[in-house]
């Protein structure tokens, strides 16, 4: 009996389905191919059909032949990650779009003040609290998620 009429096991199955994941992840398969293998792989029953699933597949490139530069070196795993954590643009990061549902907001009310021919009741001054809060609580007392994340 040689290797080919030998009966695979799960482990064998899920060491090529682990191939042919990296395979559709480096784009050397497309999704309806890998879908199609990966049931052929779950399927087999000898070696001889795990082996035909990975014969055709295009090797991967050497590195240095290859156009991705690799990434500068890692700070260790454990290591604190310094990340600029300025008020500002902590604010900036969701305080514009927040500004912009706001105007929009105004807008709407401007739009039915000049329908309606008198200026109604300003409603949006409501969608100005979470605003004014979050921003007074960003510049006053927003240390402690810092401190929250150092920890981690």
């Amino acid at each position: 009996m040689g290797r080919d009429d030998m009966r695979a096991g799960d482990g064998d199955r899920k060491a090529v389905s682990d191939q042919l994941k990296a395979a559709l992840d480096e784009g050397r398969l497309d999704l309806s191919e890998y879908d199609e293998r990966l049931q052929r792989t779950y399927a087999a029953k000898t070696f001889a059909d795990l082996d035909g699933l990975l014969s055709d597949l295009p090797g991967t490139v050497p590195v240095q032949h290859s156009q991705i530069q690799p990434a500068a070196s890692a700070p260790p795993v454990g290591a604190p990650v310094s990340t600029p954590h300025s008020p500002g643009r902590q604010i900036a990061q969701w305080a514009g779009p927040y500004a912009g549902v706001i105007l929009v907001c105004t807008l709407i009310w401007l739009i039915t003040s000049v329908s309606a021919g008198h200026l109604t009741y300003f409603w949006p001054v409501w969608m100005l609290i979470p605003l004014i809060l979050g921003v007074t609580g960003q510049a006053f007392g927003g240390g402690g998620g810092r401190q929250r994340d150092r920890k981690r």
